[in-house]
């Protein structure tokens, strides 16, 4: 998937994002991020856009914190996460293919780095803001290709790095299956790191099989374990250790 693509799929998931928490309401609670309402939601999801914003479109090559959550709610709150929104659609659309600024996940270049992992932070947060509304079954669909190219960035990516959380006294190798695009992960989760390959590679203790988006929002936790849309077969230690040390925080 190129940066065209995730830019476009950035529009669709924060205006669907806003459109739901609007109708929600600020107070509305979020199940999907049980200590979360609505605000939260946006308030969190706006900060992030702008601070990805400041490195695409100030050039920044280094790391800078966020400027932090705003006091606002209600209509106002709407507005300024609305606005963030399109500031950021902007940046990347408008940015250079030869950008330079800072990064933290690899990537085939800065630009490319931002766009998907914006659409990311705010499919998986659409995905949030629909919940606070009820939906599960009818939530809007996160498509297969995307969902895909989520599942690679969680796997290889935010777990590719030193500071992630999974990792057991029993090694054991988990493996992701995508029944409709046909992408496989394999996992091998030890006391280091997890290492991920994008292949069918050897015998796998645990497998979690399903269509690309059930995959996407189980591995993000977004969906309640034993969940039907997904299959796990195999050592269940290894589904569990992922949803209980996976998660990825600010």
């Amino acid at each position: 998937m190129d940066t065209a693509e995730h830019i476009k799929y950035l529009v669709r998931e924060g205006q669907l994002l806003a459109d739901a928490a609007e109708q929600a309401g600020p107070d509305a609670e979020v199940p999907t991020c049980p200590d979360w309402r609505v605000r939260d939601l946006l308030r969190h999801t706006g900060m992030v856009h702008r601070w990805a914003t400041g490195f695409v479109a100030e050039g920044h090559t280094a790391y800078r914190p966020g400027g932090g959550e705003p006091d606002l709610d209600g209509d106002a709150l709407i507005d300024w996460y609305r606005e963030g929104h399109g500031l950021l659609v902007t940046a990347l659309s408008e940015a250079p293919e030869g950008l330079e600024c800072w990064a933290f996940l690899p990537a085939p270049s800065p630009l490319a780095f931002w766009a998907r992992r914006q659409v990311h932070e705010t499919a998986v947060h659409r995905v949030d803001a629909e919940s606070a509304l009820g939906l599960v079954a009818g939530r809007s669909p996160v498509g297969p290709a995307l969902a895909a190219d989520g599942v690679d960035e969680l796997l290889r990516g935010f777990h590719g790095r030193e500071k992630s959380r999974v990792r057991t006294d029993r090694p054991g190798v988990l493996r992701v299956r995508a029944s409709d695009t046909g992408d496989v992960w394999t996992v091998r989760l030890s006391t280091d790191a997890p290492h991920t390959t994008r292949a069918d590679d050897g015998p796998a203790d645990c497998e979690l099989s399903g269509p690309a988006e059930a995959l996407y929002l189980t591995l993000w936790n977004r969906l309640p374990a034993g969940s039907p849309a997904v299959s796990l077969s195999g050592d269940e230690r290894l589904a569990r250790l992922w949803r209980e040390t996976s998660a990825v925080t600010w």
